[in-house]
C-alpha cells in the first residue's frame, strides 16, 4: 500500500509562505479545528501567545489529490541550494514556443505574489521540453514545466 506524505518547510514566515504557495498551488489553507471559525481564535483557545501564533500553517488540497504543505517557523534562513524541489506543472500538453509562453505567463504571475525567475532553459527535442527555475520568496527553488 502506497504512503501518504506531506511535504514540509522550514522557514520564516509560515503563513506568507504558505499563501505564496496556496496561490502557485491553488491549494488553501487548512480549515481551523471544528468548532472554531478561524485560526487565530482556535490558538486564543488554546492558549498559544500572539507572537507565536506564526510559528506553523498548513495548505491542503481542495480536492484532496494532493500532498498537504506544512510550513514551520526556525530560526535559520536558507543556507544552499535545494537537494529536491517542487515541479509545479504549468503547461500540460502544450509544445515548443505555446509551452514557454505558458510557462513564461505562470513565471509573471507568480512574480507578481513574489517569487523570483531564476533560470530558462529551452526545449531541446526530443528529451527536454523546456521549463523555468524559479524561487519561492524565502528562496527555495522550484521549476515551471
Amino acid at each position: 500500500m502506497a504512503r501518504d506524505i506531506q511535504i514540509t518547510y522550514d522557514c520564516g514566515d509560515p503563513a506568507g509562505l504558505a499563501a505564496f504557495w496556496a496561490e502557485a498551488l491553488a491549494y488553501r489553507v487548512q480549515d481551523a479545528p471544528e468548532g472554531f471559525d478561524s485560526w487565530d481564535q482556535a490558538l486564543e483557545a488554546m492558549g498559544v501567545p500572539p507572537e507565536r501564533r506564526n510559528d506553523a500553517s498548513a495548505l491542503v488540497d481542495p480536492e484532496g489529490a494532493g500532498p498537504r504543505l506544512f510550513f514551520q517557523r526556525v530560526p535559520e534562513g536558507k543556507r544552499a541550494k535545494n537537494r529536491v524541489h517542487l515541479d509545479v506543472r504549468a503547461a500540460p500538453g502544450l509544445e515548443g514556443d505555446a509551452r514557454m509562453a505558458a510557462l513564461e505567463a505562470e513565471a509573471e504571475r507568480l512574480i507578481a505574489h513574489g517569487a523570483t525567475r531564476l533560470e530558462r532553459h529551452e526545449p531541446a527535442p526530443p528529451l527536454f521540453t523546456g521549463h523555468l527555475v524559479m524561487a519561492d520568496p524565502e528562496g527555495n527553488e522550484f521549476c515551471l514545466d
